[in-house]
């Protein structure tokens, strides 16, 4: 595979990342260099991981995975989402502890981030390409994305406050119907 295409790949598959992370930065009362480091690490772990796991997988376990992978994505996606609309539209309190950065709530948001890269690994042990450098090229793109979604979501969050914290509930639960209705229209 060359640079360019890998290169692409790896902007492509990012994208929910930086959307998601953007979100988060906007959530944060204060962005500190551990949540960068936590989200930007999972991020780009869980998408160098997903494509090993689908390439591995092969043409065996993928089929059954391909018929709900996007319901997963959707999910997650838009539990989150709409968790993140109804707090924000709740009386803001005092002390606002809410951390996307940590948890299960990290968890879900690394998986249903990436899942998109299964299918990806999948393709690329189709063609008979080695994974392992897009892996590597594929999670270190995702977790700089997601350090550079986080400090803009943060400079936003600063300024427009819970107004963009809908606005980003809403863009992860149309990432999810995205990824729902792109499935739904290949198969």
């Amino acid at each position: 595979m060359d640079a360019i295409t890998l290169s692409g790949l790896a902007v492509a598959l990012a994208m929910d990342a930086f959307a998601v992370a953007l979100g988060t930065g906007v959530i944060l009362k204060k962005l500190t260099g551990r949540h960068l480091f936590r989200l930007g690490f999972h991020f780009g772990l869980f998408q160098a991981l997903m494509p090993i796991i689908g390439w591995l997988a092969g043409r065996t376990i993928f089929v059954y995975v391909a018929a709900w992978d996007h319901w997963i994505a959707f999910g997650l996606l838009g539990f989150i989402g709409g968790r993140m609309i109804h707090q924000a539209m709740q009386i803001e309190s005092a002390e606002d502890s809410r951390d996307p950065t940590r948890g299960l709530t990290m968890v879900m948001l690394s998986i249903a981030t990436s899942i998109d890269a299964l299918a990806v690994g999948f393709s690329l042990s189709v063609l008979g390409v080695s994974i392992w450098m897009p892996a590597l090229v594929i999670g270190l793109v995702a977790g700089t994305l997601t350090v550079f979604g986080m400090l803009l979501g943060d400079r936003v969050g600063q300024k427009w406050g819970p107004r963009v914290e809908i606005v980003g509930g809403l863009v992860l639960i149309g990432i999810g119907l995205k990824i729902l209705t792109e499935h739904m229209i290949d198969f």
